[in-house]
């Protein structure tokens, strides 16, 4: 399920394929963008619909993704709520207005705020 959302990322123009101009232009913002690109391309991600915001429902598909692509032989061992304690505690850092949606807004500001998140940006800058 990762994957199809990934691919939702790299399909930028929502044709339902992935143009190698749309996979060139994708990797370059992940390669060479500025943080604030980077953080763009990573909200396009988490923005399952496209309609500008991530909800709790799309948060939590994106964990369950993440958690089943890891599998359950991980070490240590994950528990089963480990997925809605990680989209809440997204919610809490990102919510800004707590209205229960993460604006790309609220999502650049606190991401930026957060020396953790910022350095793991730079995480490819010397891959080419």
């Amino acid at each position: 399920m990762y994957a199809h959302f990934l691919f939702g990322a790299f399909d930028t123009h929502n044709h339902g394929s992935v143009s190698f101009e749309d996979f060139v232009v994708s990797l370059s913002i992940i390669l060479r963008g500025s943080i604030t690109d980077r953080l763009n391309w990573v909200f396009n991600l988490y923005d399952l619909n496209k309609d500008g915001c991530i909800t709790r429902e799309e948060m939590t598909e994106m964990m369950h993704s993440i958690y089943n692509m890891m599998g359950k032989h991980t070490y240590p061992s994950l528990r089963d709520s480990a997925p809605k304690e990680h989209v809440n505690i997204f919610f809490q850092k990102m919510d800004k207005n707590k209205d229960g949606v993460v604006t790309v807004e609220e999502f650049l500001e606190m991401c930026q705020k957060d020396g953790n998140i910022v350095q793991s940006m730079h995480m490819f800058d010397n891959v080419i």
